[in-house]
């Protein structure tokens, strides 16, 4: 004869099986993110009765403000208990598990009742259920608070551009307009006539070498992507930069490493990041001082290092130079779109840009670019 306390234990340990299978899959239920809080809800309500002794008579509801869930067959009796649903410290809703009755409206088995246990499972579940809607709102606020700051983000980006475009074009502008009124006036004075009307050719210059920049800076994918020898490229630029600045007070060295590892690059674009870098070392020296180019090769890298010796710059004005418009020199010195253009270059060849400045002592804009492979491919480029 099987001694009676054995089989209590027995049966106590297969209702804590139930009920710890039972915590293991709402676990899994509340687990994965894709699910909807309606469909999480509806999956633990058809989960809970097969942690009850007599589960083919349990029904189970959930009540979440004007939210309802439940079995099939919900139909509430006398036989039944509940837990409070708290959300954020304030009562929500509620969570009820209750033995069906039968169609006269009797319980089928006056036997029929719940354990300790499970009363003390449902209070389990009820807290899991409140954290993890707390957490689902908690998200939802998040996420809802990500997209007013993104969106306020873009808003301030956009009013950046358009004030920057507006301010950058008016000069321009403002120059052909005056020139072309002063021209009308002078047409009997051809000689008058044609200054400003050079000034308005030089006016029109201007504008469109700002708007061929903006290009740029919104779309500067490479569109001649070739095997290069970077020293050759900045020899090239070189000769043509320095002849115009010999006046400037400027020492120009170039320090180019003989072994340097070809990349694969657009010329174009590449002579272009050179002249913005240049440029900006000239107009930081206006007292005259040392501009050096230099090219190192580095642990199968290619690196382009423009440095000068002039104003420097604070840790504040070098974290705002790659925005657009973004200029400390005046306002008829520079579009303020050179560094942002070099910036998107740059970041299309697959290459990045480190600057080191400090007030009074010069900055080094350092380049790194993948070197080619040895079939003359670059990631990201076309031979």
């Amino acid at each position: 004869m099987v001694d009676p306390t054995v089989l209590e234990e027995q049966a106590k340990l297969i209702e804590r099986t139930k009920e710890l299978s039972c915590l293991y899959e709402i676990a899994k239920i509340i687990a994965p993110s894709s699910r909807s809080f309606s469909e999480v809800l509806q999956a633990i309500v058809s989960i809970l009765p097969s942690a009850f002794h007599y589960p083919e008579r349990v029904g189970a509801g959930i009540q979440i403000d004007d939210l309802v869930f439940m079995t099939d067959g919900f139909s509430p009796s006398t036989r039944r208990i509940s837990a409070t649903l708290t959300i954020e410290g304030r009562p929500k809703g509620v969570i009820e598990v209750f033995y069906r009755q039968s169609e006269d409206g009797e319980d089928e088995d006056g036997e029929e009742h719940f354990l300790p246990e499970e009363t003390n499972l449902l209070q389990t579940i009820a807290r899991q259920v409140s954290l993890m809607i707390e957490i689902k709102l908690a998200n939802e606020k998040q996420a809802k608070l990500e997209s007013q700051l993104r969106h306020a983000d873009r808003l301030a980006k956009m009013g950046q551009l358009t004030a920057g475009v507006a301010h950058e074009l008016n000069e321009p502008l403002s120059g052909i307009l005056g020139f072309a009124q002063l021209a009308l006036k002078k047409i009997d004075s051809p000689e008058q006539s044609a200054r400003y009307l050079d000034r308005i050719v030089q006016s029109c210059l201007h504008a469109r070498e700002i708007i061929k920049k903006m290009m740029l800076f919104s779309s500067p994918a490479p569109q001649h992507m070739a095997r290069a020898d970077l020293n050759q490229l900045l020899a090239d630029g070189m000769a043509f930069i320095v002849p115009r600045f010999e006046k400037s007070g400027i020492r120009f060295d170039s320090v180019l490493d003989p072994d340097l590892p070809a990349i694969v690059a657009d010329p174009a674009q590449i002579t272009q990041v050179l002249v913005n870098l240049v440029i900006n070392a000239i107009h930081a020296m206006p007292n005259g001082g040392v501009l050096t180019v230099k090219t190192v090769a580095a642990e199968g890298k290619t690196r382009m290092i423009v440095q000068d010796t002039g104003v420097g710059m604070d840790a504040q004005t070098m974290e705002q130079i790659f925005l657009p418009f973004f200029s400390t020199k005046d306002v008829d010195h520079g579009t303020g779109l050179g560094l942002s253009v070099v910036h998107g270059i740059i970041t299309a060849h697959h290459a990045t840009i480190e600057v080191q400045s400090q007030v009074g002592r010069g900055a080094v804009f350092t380049i790194t670019f993948p070197a080619a492979g040895e079939d003359g491919g670059g990631k990201g480029g076309d031979d």
